[in-house]
């Protein structure tokens, strides 16, 4: 028998004008303490048009901070959540292990790992404010053998039922390792697919070689910062960016994708020409990923509501700086390819890899150039339509239907998501998706990737909008120097537990360090001759000045 539950009233906030700000409830979930990262009963509900999270610890008293910054882009994102298969051989052998802090993977976690990150080194020739680690910051200095990334890939490739086909070399800066060639071999040597370099570029920008080896051993993509077009948006590697690209097409055309830290205040006036920049470069740029900041350690209620930028946010921005080339209704979250994996395992009867991350955790969209003016996906294709006839005959290959009826169906059908008339000239999407699903062809969709530009947004959570479904799902992991595989929201905004404690586990001193390899810590700091830079024609091509 189904008990029917009286609506709690929501609650309202009474103004001399009357009943303003209802208060609807959404859901329940899990969070922490921000101060003392006990784990806590949390609601999220929606306000204004917004979407915001709500928490009481006993110690610190309550906390309140805004989630989503558009409720109805939040439940179009909702209508797309999807689960995955979850492990099958957990890290973590624990009874009722407890999230997030029986990390490992556990029993309870409901996504393989889509990406994991090796942090090869936590040493940095810079010291950004907003980064989540650093030496100089730690106290120590961490840097894990080749032995080390070995058995860290082997536990990746044995992840069961999916395994990892992904890895992302990250730090500090990964490029301050000279053994790192040898990293990407050895991801290589276990059968990774995809393997990425996370890095500020500066090196790269210098040494054309380094890249050429990098590329030639197996780098797909730079994973390269980028906050803004503008020197003062992005001191990180404003003036290197020019010799990064020029090097990315002397190397053969070494794709990268920029990656904003979008924070409310500093750039983010500069999302649009951050777009524009990738697209004009999108010959060596395949994709923007724009990262709303995490307020990651102790911040007031003030700093935050002055800095803090959500997802829809950042979207809202890029429809009026693009004057609505790129807007609302062209960005679906991570969730939403659901229905090619369930397809393709229809096909097959094989489990494949599967982007289930939780539906608030990003967006994404993809834009093609037509005659130089940015067109998204969704106005020449109908998504939701193809999506859902994907669905239905993945159902219909389960009830056992034959393939190569249903291939012929499928060749039939496709073109009509599409209109011709507005899709880019010489393209044929159709023949791109009817290889990848039913030939598994990925050079197909490696064509599909060098034609678009992908536009993501990934907001990483911190202990103040911090929701424990989300870690549940979480795809992107960190492995440990214990072969414990972390989601990332678990991994940074509780460092004591996992990151910190890790490597300063295996961490060493600043002096034994500088006595082992010769070189002082502040040598390493990168001194840019801004003049000799910015003189350059290559800098001001890049930038059109």
């Amino acid at each position: 028998m189904t008990v029917k539950k009286t609506p709690k009233k929501a609650a309202r906030r009474v103004t001399k004008r009357g009943v303003i700000n209802a208060k609807k409830a959404v859901t329940k979930t899990g969070s922490i303490c921000p101060e003392c990262f006990e784990i806590i009963d949390a609601n999220i509900f929606e306000r204004d048009g917004k979407i915001w999270i709500e928490k009481t610890c006993s110690k610190h008293g309550s906390f309140e901070e805004l989630y989503w910054g558009d409720a109805k882009l939040y439940r179009k994102a909702k209508r797309f959540a999807a689960d995955g298969k979850g492990i099958e051989n957990p890290n973590v052998d624990k009874k009722d292990p407890v999230c997030p802090r029986d990390c490992g993977l556990c029993s309870i976690h409901k996504s393989h790992t889509a990406l994991a990150n090796l942090v090869v080194t936590n040493r940095c020739d810079l010291s950004c404010w907003y980064c989540f680690f650093y030496a100089k910051r730690m106290g120590y200095v961490y840097e894990p053998t080749l032995n080390d990334i070995d058995k860290a890939v082997e536990t990746l490739v044995n992840e069961k039922p999916v395994r990892c086909n992904a890895v992302q070399l990250t730090g500090g800066e990964p490029t301050l390792r000279e053994d790192l060639v040898e990293m990407v071999k050895i991801c290589k040597k276990h059968g990774i697919d995809h393997v990425q370099l996370n890095t500020n570029g500066i090196r790269i920008s210098k040494d054309l070689e380094l890249l050429k080896k990098l590329r030639e051993e197996g780098v797909n993509t730079l994973y390269l910062s980028f906050d803004g077009v503008t020197a003062k948006s992005n001191p990180k590697n404003h003036y290197e960016i020019p010799g990064i690209l020029d090097n990315c097409r002397k190397a053969g055309n070494m794709g990268s994708v920029l990656v904003p830290t979008v924070i409310k205040g500093v750039n983010d006036h500069e999302i649009g020409d951050i777009l524009r920049f990738g697209f004009r470069n999108n010959d060596v740029v395949r994709g923007v990923n724009f990262q709303p900041v995490s307020l990651v350690g102790k911040i007031t209620k003030a700093d935050r509501k002055k800095m803090r930028i959500t997802i829809p946010d950042v979207i809202q921005r890029l429809e009026e700086q693009t004057d609505g080339q790129i807007g609302k209704e062209d960005f679906y979250p991570v969730p939403t390819p659901k229905a090619f994996t369930k397809f393709i395992e229809a096909l097959t009867g094989e489990a494949k890899y599967e982007l289930s991350s939780h539906f608030a955790c990003g967006m994404a969209t993809y834009i093609f150039n037509d005659n130089n003016r940015m067109l998204p996906i969704t106005r020449f294709v109908d998504v939701e339509g193809l999506l859902e006839y994907l669905s239905h005959k993945a159902d219909d290959l389960n009830e056992g239907s034959n393939k190569y009826v249903t291939g012929a169906k499928l060749l039939f059908k496709l073109g009509s998501f599409i209109e011709k008339k507005k899709a880019p000239k010489g393209f044929s999407l159709p023949k791109i998706l009817f290889n990848a699903l039913m030939k598994h062809d990925y050079k197909a969709l490696g064509e599909f990737h060098h034609r678009s530009l992908f536009v993501g947004m990934m907001h990483f959570m911190d202990g103040y909008n911090y929701d424990i479904e989300r870690v549940k799902r979480c795809t992107i992991h960190y492995v440990m120097s214990d072969n414990r595989i972390v989601p990332f929201c678990a991994f940074n905004v509780i460092p004591q537990w996992y990151r910190d404690k890790d490597m300063e586990s295996q961490g060493i001193s600043f002096e034994k360090y500088e006595k082992i390899s010769g070189t002082k810590l502040k040598d390493e700091l990168y001194k840019r001759d801004v003049e000799s830079l910015r003189n350059t024609l290559l800098y001001k091509k890049t930038y059109g000045i």
